[in-house]
């Protein structure tokens, strides 16, 4: 394989001799900035041999390096070695950026090409200011890999198909009527939509292009009385195209759109801040465009009362898998010989016999002890841990259903667990009920809140470097945004409608981790002399384990919620039971 990447390598270079570069950047991204890269632009994967999910390839004609972060360190260290490629740990001090190790080793008026369809504006904006400071030129080219890259995967061609009315809750013409009237659109206007899930909640349509997101490779244009859809036309079939003209949606070949933007002139067009720098250079050439956030990305955050409705049914579903996984497991594992992969088949099997499954959500972390404190941890089949009756089971999941996304954390303590561990999931325990206990008034936006779910680790000298909590779609990308709970500044505001989880934890490196992840729907509160207060509703049925919990160190009104929220998830999932489930959620959700 060595042998295969350094020909790889080479093939790169000799595209790069023929037009005049000095080196070339591969992202990973696609032309959409997806979560998910369609294998077709895998070809930072293809080229180095790297095949971790985040990473940026520099090739120059003689060197060569990914950049990546701490979570692949292991990873790519053992994938490139042997390929001429050095390992660049990103965010250490003493590791340059890209542009830092370009200026080093290149000469004032070299070349560097990228292709302009699978990285953004705003990448590209910012590397060709620094790179242009010491004389070097960011230059665009045709994509390499589509001649140096013989078996190279298709873009996918899944059929997409229409969401009933009954799961969406709300017609195209309505949402296209919204969309038009926010951005008060003239003849001259458009808005163009580039992120696949905004493009699959305008059009009320879904599909199976990405992994994990049921959503379509296209652009969509909307001007002020007609729209343009930019797909493969021979996955369209006659029920679809004939949907799409009904709603005067035009259709055009997806590789039609940068020809079209080129032959636009005098126009003003809205677009991202994700859009591929293709795109965005076709357009520019002869109008103004407008960077901005789309009406759209506001829109579907706030989910309509069907949605809203789809998202309780499909929670209770999946507590009842959940709940006969959680059984499962507790009987199997002093029985069976379970590992991180298997437990993740049966947990698939139980949410496939669902009604309205789609699909998983997001890849499973399944992390027994150790595995627990990489926080983005995927289990192999070589890399699986077996599971033994003892010690902590971190389990984060999700699925896809017609009527709602779900995505859920449990600590599952297999057997006996330390004194250290017990204190670790109570102050987890601690900051996951103080923020799903928070009223807070209108205006507040995530930041605001993320210190709640925090308060009780940072008095014990503990913190946790990922964010608390993330927006979830309806039916689409199991992280949504714009709304987020960091600590960071996002200054989205938090508004009724919104889904959003909560999800603590604290990770104890080489032995395990622990975290509690609900989904939650931010619903009216009280209104005061001070105006009007939102809380937490909670979407996500499952039990939280008691047998961890060091009660001392819950007040009563913590044990109180959690007393509550149990009484909760029984009256609703028990209906769905056999009496040999029902019996064991009893005992799971008994009050502490």
């Amino acid at each position: 394989m060595k042998d295969t990447i350094i020909g790889r390598i080479a093939s790169l270079r000799h595209f790069m001799d023929k037009k005049g570069l000095s080196a070339y950047i591969t992202f990973s991204t696609d032309p959409h900035s997806g979560e998910y890269v369609p294998e077709h632009w895998e070809s930072r994967k293809w080229v180095t041999g790297f095949t971790g999910s985040a990473g940026t390839a520099v090739i120059t004609t003689n060197a060569g390096g990914v950049w990546t972060d701490s979570r692949y360190f292991l990873q790519a260290e053992e994938q490139l070695n042997g390929t001429g490629l050095k390992l660049f740990k990103e965010r250490l001090p003493e590791t340059p950026s890209i542009s830092e190790w370009l200026v080093e080793i290149l000469q004032k008026g070299d070349k560097i090409g990228f292709d302009g369809y699978t990285t953004s504006l705003d990448t590209i904006s910012s590397l060709k200011n620094k790179l242009s400071e010491k004389g070097l030129e960011l230059v665009m080219t045709e994509d390499p890999y589509q001649y140096i890259w013989s078996d190279r995967p298709e873009i996918p061609k899944s059929k997409p198909f229409v969401l009933d009315e009954k799961f969406s809750g709300e017609d195209t013409g309505s949402k296209l009527s919204r969309i038009r009237e926010a951005l008060s659109l003239d003849k001259n206007s458009s808005v163009l939509l580039s992120s696949l899930d905004e493009i699959a909640w305008t059009l009320n349509m879904r599909g199976e292009d990405i992994h994990c997101n049921p959503l379509f490779v296209s652009y969509l244009i909307i001007y002020n009385e007609s729209a343009t859809l930019y797909i493969d036309k021979e996955k369209l079939s006659e029920a679809a195209t004939s949907y799409l003209h009904s709603h005067g949606i035009n259709i055009k070949e997806y590789g039609e759109i940068e020809f079209d933007l080129n032959e636009c002139h005098g126009c003003n067009i809205w677009m991202s801040p994700t859009i591929n720098f293709a795109i965005y250079n076709a357009a520019a050439n002869h109008n103004n465009v407008n960077i901005a956030n789309s009406p759209v990305c506001n829109f579907k955050s706030v989910k309509n009362s069907t949605e809203i409705n789809g998202f309780h049914a499909a929670m209770i579903r999946d507590g009842v898998a959940m709940t006969r996984f959680l059984k499962w497991l507790e009987e199997s594992v002093s029985k069976t010989e379970l590992t991180e992969t298997s437990i993740d088949r049966q947990l698939y099997k139980f949410r496939s016999e669902m009604e309205h499954f789609r699909s998983i959500s997001f890849d499973t972390i399944a992390g027994y002890q150790e595995h627990g404190a990489i926080v983005h941890y995927e289990a192999t089949e070589e890399t699986a841990s077996k599971l033994k009756p003892e010690g902590f089971l971190l389990l984060d999941s999700g699925a896809q259903y017609l009527d709602g996304t779900t995505d859920i954390t449990r600590t599952i303590p297999l057997g006996p667990v330390s004194e250290e561990q017990k204190k670790d999931y109570t102050l987890v325990l601690k900051g996951f009920i103080r923020l799903a206990m928070a009223e807070f008034p209108e205006g507040t936006c995530g930041t605001q809140l993320d210190v709640l779910a925090r308060i009780a680790m940072w008095n014990e000298g503990i913190n946790y470097g990922h964010g608390t909590g993330h927006g979830v779609g309806h039916f689409l990308n199991v992280h949504e945004g714009p709304h987020q709970i960091r600590m960071n500044n996002v200054p989205a505001i938090l508004r009724p409608g919104m889904t959003i989880t909560n999800e603590p934890g604290i990770y104890r490196d080489g032995r395990y981790g622990i975290r509690t992840e609900n989904t939650m729907l931010i619903v009216p509160g009280k209104v005061t002399e001070y105006g009007a207060f939102y809380k937490f509703e909670q979407l996500t049925l499952c039990p939280i384990n008691k047998e961890p919990i060091i009660p001392e160190m819950l007040s009563h009104e913590e044990i109180s919620w959690l007393n509550n929220y149990h009484n909760m998830v029984y009256l609703k999932l028990s209906p769905f039971l056999t009496d040999e489930e029902n019996n064991w959620l009893k005992a799971k959700t008994l009050p502490l």
